[in-house]
């Protein structure tokens, strides 16, 4: 009988939750948004960016991504600050715009999913009809590569072969896809010679592996460029526009990623960035091969450099403010460049540099909710020595007055991936609103530290990472103007599996923790997650089929640690999740109420990893910041 009375009682406090809906929003425990937390992120909530994705092939104007409704969609812009003529009227974000080099072609290229399921089509859009067409068969994961020179073609990497492995295709506007790489993993295109007689194609094992090979087009027969004994990791890859080499980024003898030069006629490799002890993040050429412009990550901080490839010699060009710069862009002339700058303070916009008079013009003016920007809190870049001696950086934005703040411990995911100070309108939302203050790490694994620091979280030392965590909490405790007694932790994906991991370690030094589509179990998330993505993670997290492995991934499982969680916790998931499926989050709710912790819980029926929708994420944003004030700053 007592048993069938705990059964009951367990029963109820698992699943009789307040529960309700709201749209596409299942929560459970999630409070209803108060009207003055709904007015005060109104304009937060209004703020919005803008992408450069490709220029016209005549160079009159340029395709932009930027969202005036639900989902970010494809937009045109004959010029400078000039109207945004919206192209595309979907219901979900669009990924893409690249347009057709072909002259006598007037259209570009697309991709777009369903729900976040993350099962791309392609598909091409004609400008002069107005009209779009799938390319791709409806059912398999595809991904966009680049138009070939005569823009007859394009290739592209899709697992339509086996629904696993992600292999190379060349396709046409009419839907026509021949197979170019039939192997086994996963690869992609890079580049195609100026002939197109030849594809760069690449092979992804790890951050800290992979491969380059040359693809004869016509035979299918595949060359590998630069075989080596050594594991390198390749960045881009490209041919030289005069087909005489290859520019490429690669780590190969060094820790970090040089931009390099292979010659063919002289079978020689040269470091071209060896001065800059940095990783490049990515380059761009134009058209006429005479320039190069190329970003390198320092310290999570970009810079632009632009260079003449004969000699390969820096042209002085304006300075940009601390973000981000991506999207590096020739026009088809070669006289302008267009880059995608996002920074702490302004959203990300579209910058033109003219080559010629060394100017930089602002194309787009992103809505800021009628914010005064000034305002903002500015990253302040910092490190602390870690309990093996490693110094590992973050990032502090700290609100105006002397406080003491609260502070919430934001975690990237990834883990390869890494922090880098951008444009948030939710952290500065927190800062101004909230008066906390934000630390943003990059935690030992994190990528644009060199191929050591980014391998020293991998199997076994999985949880060095979080004691890293542990450190940050004890530089917050030395800050005169940082409250440890209000400390809540914040992430995503890999990041939910650090708050999920930090709140297992740390239950007494933190109020509250916010965990979004994280990874609470290790051997079902390799069980669950989809089958072309299972072996990449394995490299990262281990193999769950080796015994040993299996034991100490179930032994630092959140899930099979929840006892020692005792703080509010808020789970939130989509549920089209192919990364880290809904059932981790299930999971780990589950687990935590059954022994008596309080769990706030949100699930989106129509989103996947991350919130896309303007709606859901507004509602996502707002319940967050309400569970930050009720048991954050209480």
């Amino acid at each position: 009988m007592k048993q069938i009375v705990l059964f009951i009682i367990l029963f109820n406090l698992v699943f009789s939750q307040d529960r309700r809906e709201v749209g596409k929003l299942i929560m459970e425990n999630v409070p209803e948004i108060p009207k003055e937390v709904e007015e005060r992120s109104r304009q937060y909530r209004n703020t919005r960016s803008a992408t450069c994705r490709s220029w016209l092939h005549d160079g009159s104007g340029m395709i932009i991504g930027t969202r005036f409704g639900e989902t970010s969609q494809i937009h045109i812009l004959e010029q400078p600050m000039g109207a945004r003529s919206q192209i595309t009227f979907f219901e979900e974000p669009v990924s893409g715009g690249n347009s057709c080099p072909d002259p006598n072609s007037n259209g570009f290229l697309f991709s777009k999913d369903i729900g976040g399921s993350e099962f791309y089509q392609i598909y091409y859009f004609d400008l002069n009809s107005g009209e779009s067409a799938m390319l791709t068969d409806g059912e398999s994961r595809n991904g966009l590569g680049p138009w070939s020179n005569s823009g007859r073609n394009f290739a592209f990497t899709s697992n339509m072969g086996n629904g696993v492995d992600m292999n190379v295709y060349m396709g046409d506007i009419n839907g026509n896809h021949t197979p170019l790489v039939q192997e086994p993993g996963y690869w992609f295109p890079r580049s195609w010679s100026p002939d197109d007689s030849r594809l760069l194609v690449g092979k992804y094992v790890s951050i800290n592996e992979s491969y380059v090979y040359i693809v004869d087009v016509k035979s299918g027969k595949m060359t590998p460029f630069n075989p080596s004994d050594e594991r390198i990791s390749y960045g881009g890859a490209a041919f030289s526009k005069d087909g005489k080499g290859i520019y490429y980024s690669s780590d190969e003898g060094t820790e970090f990623r040089h931009m390099r030069y292979y010659n063919f006629a002289r079978d020689k490799h040269t470091i071209l960035t060896g001065h800059i002890p940095w990783d490049v993040q990515g380059f761009s050429q134009s058209d006429n091969g005479r320039y190069m412009a190329f970003t390198t990550n320092e310290d999570a901080i970009s810079h632009l450099r632009v260079v003449r490839t004969a000699g390969f010699k820096e042209m002085k060009i304006p300075e940009l403010p601390m973000g981000r710069v991506g999207g590096l862009d020739f026009s088809p002339d070669g006289s302008r460049l267009a880059v995608n700058l996002n920074a702490p303070r302004t959203p990300g916009d579209v910058y033109v540099l003219n080559l010629r008079n060394r100017s930089l013009t602002q194309w787009t003016q992103s809505e800021v909710g009628g914010l005064d920007t000034e305002s903002f809190s500015e990253p302040e870049l910092i490190h602390v020595n870690s309990f093996d001696g490693l110094r590992v950086p973050g990032f502090i934005y700290r609100p105006s007055g002397p406080g003491p703040h609260p502070v919430v411990v934001y975690i990237h995911g990834g883990p390869e991936s890494q922090f880098r100070p951008s444009f948030s309108s939710w952290v500065q939302y927190w800062v101004k609103e909230l008066g906390a203050a934000v630390l943003a790490t990059n935690v030992r694994g994190s990528s644009g530290f060199g191929k050591t620091y980014v391998q020293l979280d991998n199997g076994y030392r999985r949880e060095d990472s979080v004691k890293d965590i542990g450190v940050f909490l004890d530089w917050i405790a030395d800050q005169p103007d940082l409250d440890q007694d209000r400390v809540a932790v914040f992430g995503g994906s890999y990041g939910g599996y650090m708050v999920l991991a930090s709140m297992t370690h740390f239950n007494d030094r933190l109020r509250c923790a916010v965990d979004v589509v994280g990874i609470s179990n290790f051997v079902s998330f390799l069980k669950n997650t989809k089958a072309y993505r299972r072996d990449l993670r394995r490299v990262e997290y281990g193999d769950e089929r080796d015994p040993d492995m299996r034991r100490h991934l179930e032994q630092i499982s959140p899930n099979n640690n929840a006892k020692k969680i005792t703080k509010p916790i808020f789970i939130i998931q989509g549920y089209n999740d192919p990364r880290v499926p809904v059932t981790e989050a299930e999971q780990m709710r589950d687990v935590i109420r059954s022994n008596g912790g309080d769990v706030w819980y949100m699930v989106a029926m129509d989103e996947g990893h991350g919130f896309q929708k303007k709606f859901n994420r507004d509602y996502y944003a707002n319940a967050v910041s309400l569970f930050l004030e009720k048991y954050l700053l209480d």
